[in-house]
């Protein structure tokens, strides 16, 4: 099983991102040390476009790959790596490069909606609280009783009319929140980066709708817990309150 992390060096709410410091060291250094944990995965390459962060991985003896800047996500960046290992890996992961905490049970739990049959397998999280709801660096996702994803969205998903949820159910039980982590078949995934990036996905940002709006099915497991991975300033400063409690120094 082949697991890589993409690491784009531009962001607009982050510039630089995979080479900020979390105590002192970057956030994509994090992000490949705790995936390298996952010994599910055979191989674990870091694919970037940015000779910059290659090297800040290389130095710490993560395996790197310069893929092209004109990747407009992470699946196509993925795909560049996968397409060089021929057919040796008929299971890609994807772990994002912006998500130092990722747990294993995550990336396993995305693996199983891929074993049960789908296409492409992620997982999702249950929302803690309004604030996170209604924040557009929190994607939202509905799915089908079968797992099945309907929409990711970056808006407050499922809107709650009324009464209902009251007469229905606990405040927000519906309420999902993405967790960054995909595995694909790799046709699958031929066929994802073999479309053009969609207009949802140019409307929302999420590269995850191109794949629906062309008809591919994403499972969509859900864990109880899952961190929140880095997008902005604020992020960062939380990301680092957070491993300043948890790191043992390695």
């Amino acid at each position: 099983m082949l697991g890589v992390i993409p690491a784009r060096i531009g962001s607009s709410r982050l510039p630089r991102k995979p080479l900020q410091p979390l105590l002192g060291r970057p956030l994509i250094v994090w992000v490949w040390k705790r995936a390298r944990q996952m010994d599910f995965l055979d191989r674990l390459i870091v694919a970037t476009d940015s000779e910059e962060v290659a090297e800040v991985c290389r130095k710490e003896g993560a395996e790197a790959q310069l893929t092209a800047t004109s990747h407009p996500s992470g699946s196509d960046r993925a795909w560049e790596v996968a397409e060089r290992m021929g057919t040796a890996f008929d299971v890609v992961v994807n772990i994002q490069g912006d998500e130092p905490l990722v747990e294993s049970d995550a990336v396993r739990a995305a693996l199983a909606m891929v074993e049960g049959g789908f296409d492409i397998g992620t997982c999702a999280t249950p929302v803690r609280g309004d604030e996170e709801f209604e924040d557009p660096a929190a994607v939202k996702v509905v799915r089908a009783g079968d797992g099945t994803a309907l929409y990711f969205s970056r808006a407050a998903i499922p809107f709650r009319r009324g009464a209902w949820g009251r007469e229905n159910g606990e405040p927000g039980s519906g309420r999902l929140r993405h967790v960054g982590v995909y595995a694909y078949r790799r046709a699958a995934l031929a066929r994802w980066v073999g479309f053009r990036p969609s207009p949802l996905e140019r409307e929302e940002g999420l590269e995850q709708l191109r794949a629906l709006e062309n008809g591919l099915r994403i499972g969509v497991a859900v864990v109880s817990e899952a961190a929140a991975g880095v997008d902005t300033p604020e992020d960062l400063a939380r990301m680092e309150r957070c491993l300043e409690r948890s790191w043992d120094g390695k």
